[in-house]
């Protein structure tokens, strides 16, 4: 994962705050993939998300609300306090009016339940730096019928292919495009690409799907 000195100049500083360290970590991993975000600096509660908002102040805070320490509008208080310019959005599983209305009124600029996409996130994340605020809650789930399941991973190009075996092997995007001989934004867009076909939610989803015989 970059860190605040392996920033690219322009992109978006993103700290991301949840005591779930698998889910943070997946979520992390998510938004490396995408040009213009870096995830500088991850914390697991409340107290410790406001150092690392002081330590790295990054552009952007992606707050959990249900964690250990003082409570969500202590936690976003205490985040905005030690880095201003900071935007925070909220991430949660909550769908409560009067929750949302208390964190929005005290400064977040969104508040995205967990089960929205990867892209309503990014788009999220955006236009928070563009001044914009986001607000995405569950809908209700349709009789029309089942979804679509993941594509199987043999719809992966030989490139797709090839790339996931060197995630297999643990390497970074950096590295990896230094053994393929393509740009580290080139090997974002394939994971982007491999994730959407496989329905993965992590770099460690997508191997167990794409090489089920090495599943960790």
């Amino acid at each position: 994962m970059n860190t605040g000195a392996d920033a690219a100049a322009g992109d978006i500083r993103v700290l991301a705050v949840d005591d779930h360290r698998l889910l943070r970590e997946a979520l992390c991993e998510l938004l490396e993939m995408y040009e213009g975000l870096t995830v500088v600096a991850q914390a697991d509660d409340g107290p410790s998300g406001v150092r690392m908002a002081g330590l790295h102040r990054p552009d952007l805070v992606l707050l959990d609300v249900e964690m250990p320490g003082p409570g969500p509008l202590a936690n976003l208080r205490g985040i905005r306090q030690a880095a201003p310019d900071a935007r925070v959005i909220i991430l949660t599983m909550h769908d409560n009016r009067q929750l949302i209305d208390s964190l929005l009124s005290a400064g977040a600029v969104g508040y995205l339940h967990k089960e929205a996409d990867r892209e309503v996130l990014v788009s999220a994340i955006r236009s928070a730096m563009s001044g914009g605020t986001t607000m995405f809650l569950p809908r209700k789930q349709s009789a029309a019928g089942p979804e679509r399941g993941p594509a199987p991973a043999d719809t992966l190009t030989l490139r797709e292919q090839e790339l996931m075996e060197l995630v297999a092997q643990g390497l970074s995007n950096r590295q990896i495009g230094s053994r393929l001989g393509i740009t580290e934004g080139t090997v974002k867009r394939h994971l982007r690409n491999i994730f959407d076909k496989l329905g993965a939610t992590s770099r460690l989803d997508a191997v167990n799907r794409t090489l089920p015989s090495r599943r960790y």
